[in-house]
């Protein structure tokens, strides 16, 4: 385990004792297991990677984590157009968008500064304070586009 999944893990203890929620031995199998996620995953998903090994977690106990992943600002929750509520890690300092295939249903992240700066401008232009955005660009990659 990577000392930033391991800092992650004690930010998530810390969360949960300060919402009055216990630290489970389940708990911490799945936090594990979601913040070495690379992609973004439905709590379906999740729940059945985590079962293969572990077949005293329940579905439910997989969703409630991942809310209070979401909740102490260790994941973020989205929902695509599939309307599927899927989770992704949140790295500090780490801001992407996304490419989401209509037809595979692949998303691929992105970073652009010049569309960075594009928002600043325009956000500036019409005197606004951003505090977050999120920009989805829906289509085909390219193996599907073929």
């Amino acid at each position: 385990m990577t000392k930033e999944i391991s800092e992650k893990k004690e930010r998530l203890k810390t969360f949960m004792k300060q919402k009055g929620f216990k630290s489970t031995r389940q708990r911490d199998i799945i936090a594990s297991e979601f913040l070495n996620c690379e992609d973004h995953v439905t709590a379906e998903e999740l729940y059945k990677k985590v079962s293969r090994r572990h077949k005293d977690i329940g579905s439910t106990t997989v969703y409630r984590t991942l809310k209070l992943l979401a909740e102490s600002g260790l994941a973020t929750a989205r929902v695509f157009a599939d309307q599927l509520t899927r989770y992704e890690p949140v790295s500090e300092d780490e801001h992407h968008d996304h490419l989401i295939c209509l037809d595979c249903g692949s998303i691929i992240e992105f970073e652009d500064p010049k569309l960075e700066r594009l928002q600043e401008r325009i956000a500036s232009d019409f005197r606004f304070h951003i505090v977050d955005h999120k920009v989805e660009f829906y289509g085909y990659c390219w193996d599907c586009k073929k």
